[in-house]
């Protein structure tokens, strides 16, 4: 597939192969802007008059853009409106299958993969078993070869992604910690051979199209921003680890380093059980062994702990709750959680004003979903993607 670059902040690789020319045209502030509106619009489309309307944009201004649009096929004709007075107005329409984003969740155990299309629609999806402290080489050529597979199998294309098609690139999510504006990996927690690694360079070398790298939690919380959850919120994802992804004023919050959201590793217990990060009575350790022995309750009532210090610490709006381990059995988690951020407002005195709490949209892709919007953000004026 032409690849195409993923715009400054996303973390382009260098030499990472030709650059698509029919999605160049996209990288401006006012193109972003307009293309987001036909994405939005959906299959019914928007008239040149309301894109001017809704962007402020002069309606020439409009007319060039969406001609440069039309040029590579990103936007086609969706029929005629009739106007409240003069020639009826042509209405235009986003077309979804001229673009596609790669999303890949890199689990300690497992690797799950995702095609969108330019809407985010989820268009093929491939997941395979995978050993995290099997070396750099092995995991890079297995990401590798599932992404070639799944787009070959939807799109067609050769191994290094060439076809007709427009390929915006890969976003790689999996735990951290990371620096994401780099795409170098940190001492993962349990996987110390990590540290150092260049992921994002690694595999843009070896597949030939951008690649942008972040953490799990936080692709998974921008996925859920981008699908309508608004407000402030914290996603806590409990999987074969335990992190968070914040969303504060309408954007994933990273931090300075990438360090933001290491919601695990949180000490609530001096003196408690080792944790692989090298302390002792963190948040994730508490919670997995709990979860290990069966004792579900116990777990939800650490996680409502860490929950309710973010809430206490942030002020935030709403607790939503993903992964594999409270995928497999939410009702528990959901109201253990509620259970001490209830309590919590009731001293304070809050009364009922206590902070929801349920279960991520998403499921088992989420997170893979959340990492193709790494991707497709940018193309659509999201400054976080």
């Amino acid at each position: 597939m032409n690849s195409a670059r993923s715009g400054s902040g996303a973390g382009t690789t260098a030499g990472a192969g030709a650059v698509g020319a029919n999605l160049l045209a996209v990288r401006s502030h006012n193109t972003a802007l307009v293309l987001d509106l036909l994405r939005t619009a959906g299959p019914d489309g928007i008239s040149r008059l309301e894109l001017a309307d809704r962007t402020g944009l002069t309606p020439q201004a409009v007319s060039k853009i969406t001609a440069r649009l039309r040029e590579p096929g990103l936007v086609t004709e969706a029929g005629r409106r009739a106007s409240t007075g003069g020639k009826p107005r042509t209405v235009l329409r986003l077309v979804p299958e001229a673009g596609h984003a790669v999303g890949v969740h890199l689990d300690r155990d497992e690797l799950r993969v995702v095609l969108v299309d330019l809407t985010g629609t989820v268009v093929g999806e491939r997941s395979a078993p995978l050993d995290l402290g099997a070396g750099a080489a092995v995991v890079v050529e297995a990401v590798a070869r599932e992404v070639e597979g799944l787009v070959g199998e939807v799109v067609g294309g050769s191994a290094r992604l060439a076809s007709d098609g427009h390929l915006l690139g890969v976003g790689v999510a999996l735990p951290g910690p990371l620096d994401h504006i780099h795409g170098v990996l940190h001492r993962v927690t349990g996987f110390p051979e990590w540290d150092g690694f260049p992921l994002r360079d690694a595999l843009g070398r070896r597949l030939g199209v951008p690649v942008v790298v972040d953490k799990d939690t936080n692709a998974a919380a921008l996925g859920l921003a981008v699908g309508g959850e608004g407000g402030a919120f914290a996603y806590l994802h409990l999987g074969t680890g335990l992190g968070a992804g914040l969303v504060i004023g309408g954007g994933v919050h990273r931090g300075a380093r990438t360090g933001a959201g290491e919601f695990g590793h949180q000490v609530i217990q001096l003196d408690g059980p080792p944790c692989d990060c090298g302390n002792r009575g963190c948040i994730e350790a508490l919670c997995l062994a709990a979860v290990a022995r069966g004792d579900v309750d116990e777990a939800a009532r650490v996680l409502g702990a860490g929950a309710a210090n973010l809430v206490g610490l942030l002020d935030i709006d709403l607790v939503l709750l993903g992964g594999r381990t409270v995928a497999a059995d939410p009702e528990p988690f959901v109201r253990g959680v509620a259970a001490v951020l209830g309590e919590r407002a009731r001293r304070e005195g809050a009364g009922e004003a206590a902070v929801p709490v349920r279960v991520a949209a998403g499921g088992a892709r989420g997170v893979a979903e959340g990492a193709a919007q790494l991707l497709l953000g940018p193309l659509f004026g999201r400054a976080d993607g």
